[in-house]
Protein backbone atom coordinates (compact mmCIF):
# COMPACT_ATOMS: atom_id res chain seq x y z
CA UNK A 1 0.00 0.00 0.00
CA UNK A 2 0.80 3.24 -0.67
CA UNK A 3 0.37 7.00 0.67
CA UNK A 4 0.32 10.29 -1.52
CA UNK A 5 2.37 13.08 0.23
CA UNK A 6 2.58 16.70 0.07
CA UNK A 7 6.66 17.37 0.30
CA UNK A 8 8.74 19.95 0.85
CA UNK A 9 8.32 22.54 -0.92
CA UNK A 10 4.28 22.43 -1.30
CA UNK A 11 4.70 20.68 2.67
CA UNK A 12 6.53 20.90 5.67
CA UNK A 13 8.51 17.43 5.51
CA UNK A 14 11.23 16.31 3.08
CA UNK A 15 10.19 13.35 0.52
CA UNK A 16 13.35 11.50 2.21
CA UNK A 17 11.65 12.31 6.08
CA UNK A 18 7.99 11.08 4.51
CA UNK A 19 9.81 7.79 3.01
CA UNK A 20 11.79 7.15 6.36
CA UNK A 21 8.13 7.65 8.47
CA UNK A 22 6.23 5.45 6.07
CA UNK A 23 8.26 2.67 5.76
CA UNK A 24 8.26 2.38 9.51
CA UNK A 25 4.29 2.82 9.19
CA UNK A 26 4.32 -0.49 6.81
CA UNK A 27 3.74 1.26 3.72
CA UNK A 28 5.26 -0.35 0.35
CA UNK A 29 5.82 3.19 -1.05
CA UNK A 30 5.05 7.09 -1.27
CA UNK A 31 3.84 8.85 -3.79
CA UNK A 32 5.42 12.48 -3.63
CA UNK A 33 2.97 15.15 -5.11
CA UNK A 34 5.08 18.25 -5.44
CA UNK A 35 5.11 20.85 -8.55
CA UNK A 36 8.97 21.57 -7.41
CA UNK A 37 10.25 19.14 -5.40
CA UNK A 38 13.33 17.80 -6.98
CA UNK A 39 14.39 14.43 -4.22
CA UNK A 40 17.04 12.54 -4.94
CA UNK A 41 14.54 9.28 -5.92
CA UNK A 42 16.92 6.61 -6.04
CA UNK A 43 19.18 7.61 -3.09
CA UNK A 44 15.84 7.75 -1.42
CA UNK A 45 14.09 4.38 -2.34
CA UNK A 46 17.93 2.87 -1.03
CA UNK A 47 17.94 4.48 2.16
CA UNK A 48 14.34 3.73 3.15
CA UNK A 49 13.82 0.29 1.25
CA UNK A 50 10.48 1.41 -0.47
CA UNK A 51 9.30 3.20 -3.34
CA UNK A 52 9.30 6.87 -4.07
CA UNK A 53 7.55 7.99 -7.29
CA UNK A 54 7.67 11.35 -8.94
CA UNK A 55 4.30 12.91 -8.98
CA UNK A 56 2.92 16.17 -8.88
CA UNK A 57 -0.49 17.62 -8.16
CA UNK A 58 -1.66 20.61 -10.14
CA UNK A 59 -3.22 23.65 -8.59
CA UNK A 60 -4.78 25.94 -10.82
CA UNK A 61 -7.98 28.31 -10.86
CA UNK A 62 -9.86 27.50 -13.72
CA UNK A 63 -9.74 24.30 -16.39
CA UNK A 64 -8.18 26.94 -19.21
CA UNK A 65 -5.12 27.31 -16.79
CA UNK A 66 -4.88 23.57 -15.41
CA UNK A 67 -5.03 22.51 -19.03
CA UNK A 68 -2.13 24.45 -20.17
CA UNK A 69 -0.36 22.75 -16.55
CA UNK A 70 -1.40 19.08 -17.52
CA UNK A 71 0.50 19.36 -21.33
CA UNK A 72 3.38 20.91 -19.64
CA UNK A 73 3.90 18.91 -16.90
CA UNK A 74 2.26 15.43 -17.94
CA UNK A 75 5.75 14.19 -19.58
CA UNK A 76 8.12 14.79 -16.88
CA UNK A 77 6.11 13.12 -14.32
CA UNK A 78 5.26 9.71 -13.18
CA UNK A 79 1.61 10.59 -11.24
CA UNK A 80 -0.23 13.61 -12.70
CA UNK A 81 -3.17 14.83 -10.36
CA UNK A 82 -5.76 17.42 -10.73
CA UNK A 83 -6.98 18.74 -7.07
CA UNK A 84 -10.56 20.03 -7.75
CA UNK A 85 -12.57 21.63 -5.63
CA UNK A 86 -15.00 23.05 -8.40
CA UNK A 87 -17.25 21.17 -10.58
CA UNK A 88 -15.38 23.28 -13.74
CA UNK A 89 -11.98 21.51 -11.86
CA UNK A 90 -13.93 18.47 -11.36
CA UNK A 91 -15.29 18.33 -15.00
CA UNK A 92 -12.68 19.22 -16.73
CA UNK A 93 -10.05 16.23 -14.59
CA UNK A 94 -12.47 13.10 -15.75
CA UNK A 95 -12.86 14.32 -18.58
CA UNK A 96 -9.23 14.32 -19.66
CA UNK A 97 -7.56 10.78 -20.30
CA UNK A 98 -3.82 12.47 -18.99
CA UNK A 99 -4.49 12.91 -16.13
CA UNK A 100 -4.64 9.98 -13.57
CA UNK A 101 -5.73 11.44 -9.83
CA UNK A 102 -8.85 14.08 -9.61
CA UNK A 103 -7.72 15.02 -5.71
CA UNK A 104 -10.00 16.68 -3.47
CA UNK A 105 -13.11 16.54 -5.58
CA UNK A 106 -15.53 18.00 -2.74
CA UNK A 107 -12.86 20.59 -0.99
CA UNK A 108 -14.39 24.15 -1.02
CA UNK A 109 -17.15 24.31 -3.71
CA UNK A 110 -16.38 21.11 -5.36
CA UNK A 111 -19.41 18.30 -6.33
CA UNK A 112 -19.41 14.88 -8.19
CA UNK A 113 -22.84 13.68 -9.88
CA UNK A 114 -23.57 10.50 -11.43
CA UNK A 115 -22.28 11.89 -14.50
CA UNK A 116 -18.99 12.95 -13.36
CA UNK A 117 -18.60 9.59 -11.66
CA UNK A 118 -19.52 7.75 -14.98
CA UNK A 119 -16.60 10.13 -16.97
CA UNK A 120 -14.28 8.78 -14.49
CA UNK A 121 -15.07 5.50 -15.31
CA UNK A 122 -14.57 5.97 -18.95
CA UNK A 123 -11.42 7.61 -19.23
CA UNK A 124 -9.73 5.60 -16.28
CA UNK A 125 -9.40 8.50 -14.10
CA UNK A 126 -9.00 7.83 -10.48
CA UNK A 127 -11.08 9.58 -8.29
CA UNK A 128 -9.57 10.41 -4.50
CA UNK A 129 -11.38 9.81 -1.36
CA UNK A 130 -9.47 12.19 0.86
CA UNK A 131 -10.01 11.11 4.70
CA UNK A 132 -7.79 14.42 5.88
CA UNK A 133 -10.53 15.90 6.50
CA UNK A 134 -11.88 13.70 8.72
CA UNK A 135 -8.92 13.21 10.36
CA UNK A 136 -8.02 16.91 11.19
CA UNK A 137 -10.60 18.88 11.89
CA UNK A 138 -14.06 18.98 14.48
CA UNK A 139 -17.69 19.84 14.34
CA UNK A 140 -19.29 20.85 11.64
CA UNK A 141 -16.22 20.95 9.20
CA UNK A 142 -15.99 17.12 10.20
CA UNK A 143 -19.62 16.67 10.03
CA UNK A 144 -19.70 17.95 5.93
CA UNK A 145 -16.87 15.86 5.70
CA UNK A 146 -18.23 12.48 6.41
CA UNK A 147 -21.52 13.28 4.71
CA UNK A 148 -19.32 14.26 1.30
CA UNK A 149 -17.14 10.96 1.79
CA UNK A 150 -20.36 8.88 2.12
CA UNK A 151 -21.88 10.65 -0.98
CA UNK A 152 -18.81 10.28 -3.01
CA UNK A 153 -18.34 6.01 -2.19
CA UNK A 154 -21.98 5.76 -2.86
CA UNK A 155 -21.26 7.34 -6.28
CA UNK A 156 -17.83 5.75 -7.40
CA UNK A 157 -19.37 2.35 -6.71
CA UNK A 158 -22.76 3.19 -8.51
CA UNK A 159 -20.26 4.13 -11.74
CA UNK A 160 -17.75 1.44 -11.16
CA UNK A 161 -15.76 4.07 -11.40
CA UNK A 162 -11.29 3.64 -10.17
CA UNK A 163 -10.49 5.33 -6.83
CA UNK A 164 -7.26 5.92 -5.13
CA UNK A 165 -7.57 7.08 -1.01
CA UNK A 166 -5.15 9.13 0.96
CA UNK A 167 -5.01 11.67 3.99
CA UNK A 168 -2.88 14.21 2.17
CA UNK A 169 -0.58 14.61 4.58
CA UNK A 170 1.46 17.61 4.49
CA UNK A 171 3.80 16.77 7.10
CA UNK A 172 5.51 12.98 7.82
CA UNK A 173 3.69 13.67 11.57
CA UNK A 174 0.39 13.67 9.75
CA UNK A 175 0.98 10.36 8.25
CA UNK A 176 -1.61 8.01 9.55
CA UNK A 177 -0.72 3.67 9.06
CA UNK A 178 -2.69 2.00 6.73
CA UNK A 179 -4.54 0.24 9.44
CA UNK A 180 -5.49 3.61 11.15
CA UNK A 181 -6.90 4.63 7.60
CA UNK A 182 -9.07 1.55 7.45
CA UNK A 183 -10.58 2.27 10.87
CA UNK A 184 -11.23 5.71 9.46
CA UNK A 185 -13.19 4.08 6.30
CA UNK A 186 -15.35 1.83 8.11
CA UNK A 187 -16.47 4.79 10.67
CA UNK A 188 -17.66 6.25 7.46
CA UNK A 189 -19.35 3.15 6.17
CA UNK A 190 -16.43 1.78 3.40
CA UNK A 191 -15.44 -1.94 3.28
CA UNK A 192 -11.90 -2.48 5.09
CA UNK A 193 -10.60 -3.84 1.39
CA UNK A 194 -12.17 -0.55 -0.70
CA UNK A 195 -9.61 0.94 1.69
CA UNK A 196 -6.70 -1.15 1.19
CA UNK A 197 -7.53 -0.96 -2.76
CA UNK A 198 -7.60 2.55 -2.80
CA UNK A 199 -4.21 3.08 -1.25
CA UNK A 200 -2.45 -0.05 -3.52
CA UNK A 201 -4.07 1.71 -6.49
CA UNK A 202 -1.24 3.88 -6.00
CA UNK A 203 1.52 1.73 -7.08
CA UNK A 204 -0.59 0.32 -9.95
CA UNK A 205 -0.59 3.85 -11.39
CA UNK A 206 3.01 4.23 -10.81
CA UNK A 207 3.43 0.34 -12.68
CA UNK A 208 1.51 1.41 -15.30
CA UNK A 209 2.99 4.62 -16.02
CA UNK A 210 6.54 3.49 -15.72
CA UNK A 211 5.92 0.70 -17.72
CA UNK A 212 4.23 3.23 -20.76
CA UNK A 213 7.38 5.37 -19.89
CA UNK A 214 9.62 2.70 -20.71
CA UNK A 215 11.51 1.64 -24.15
CA UNK A 216 8.94 -1.08 -24.80
CA UNK A 217 6.43 2.26 -25.93
CA UNK A 218 7.76 3.74 -28.90
CA UNK A 219 4.96 6.51 -28.74
CA UNK A 220 1.85 7.41 -26.49
CA UNK A 221 -0.35 4.23 -26.90
CA UNK A 222 1.65 2.28 -29.23
CA UNK A 223 3.82 -0.27 -27.61
CA UNK A 224 7.01 -1.89 -29.31
CA UNK A 225 6.03 -5.24 -30.73
CA UNK A 226 9.08 -8.58 -31.39
CA UNK A 227 9.65 -7.09 -34.65
CA UNK A 228 10.27 -3.84 -34.17
CA UNK A 229 14.15 -2.73 -34.56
Amino acid sequence: MYEAVHAHPDGDSTAARFAATAARMGYDGVVVRARDATPDYAAIREASGIDVVDAVEIVAPDPERASGAVGGLRPDHTLLCVRGGTDRLNRFAVESERVDVLTRPMADDGDVNHVLANCAAENGVRIEFDFGPVLRTAGGERVRALRDLRKLRELVADAGAPYVVSANPTSHLRLRAPRELVAVGEAVGFDPETVRTGLSEWRELAERNRHRQSESFIGPGVERGRYDE
